[in-house]
């Protein structure tokens, strides 16, 4: 029985509709720069005109972030998430076939995959996706967020958690909470 290739790098998907997807992967990017990796982040959705928590930290300790989204999809016309996603994507695949990095964080990659509100597969394709994936550079972590994980996606990791909801405070009418959710 041949041992399997521990070296080559893996894929984590964090999907699902519960809360804590982003979380993990940021907890993950600081344990692994405290390891001595090299770790970048790319956020999908966020927008570099808001403030996050996670952008302010990863600027002190030293964590490559960016955030280039144009923000929640309801809160933008589909022609400036359009253009946001195309440089995103462009960006992605510039950065993450560069062999700069060990660590590589899509946050809510899946997220805009699933958009359905208007076309976003002919600025970020599914099979680019997947090739990027197979194809990223040799011992790499690449781990994807955001609910809605395409199947192919799912099928294409090494590992995939599904964050499940079972009790939220959004119930009770509190809004998003600053150091928590921002």
């Amino acid at each position: 029985m041949e041992k399997p290739d521990q070296k080559r790098g893996l894929t984590l998907v964090y999907t699902g509709d519960g809360k804590g997807k982003t979380t993990a992967a940021l907890g993950l990017a600081v344990r692994a720069a405290g390891r001595g990796k090299r770790v970048l982040v790319i956020q999908f959705i966020k927008s570099p005109e808001r403030t996050y928590g996670e952008k302010i930290m990863f600027d002190k300790i030293g964590i490559e972030i960016h955030q280039k989204g144009s923000g929640f999809t309801w809160l933008k016309t589909p022609e400036e998430h359009r253009s946001a996603l195309t440089e995103a994507w462009v960006f992605t695949k510039e950065k993450v076939m560069s062999g700069e990095y060990d660590v590589v964080i899509l946050d809510e990659l899946n997220n805009a995959l699933a958009i359905q509100t208007f076309p976003i597969d002919d600025v970020l394709p599914l099979g680019e996706v997947l090739e990027l994936i197979a194809n990223r550079p040799y011992g790499m972590h690449l781990i994807i967020t955001g609910r809605s994980a395409q199947p192919e996606v799912v099928e294409a990791a090494d590992l995939v958690t599904e964050m499940k909801p079972v009790k939220h405070y959004y119930e009770e009418g509190i809004p998003a909470v600053l150091g928590i959710e921002f």
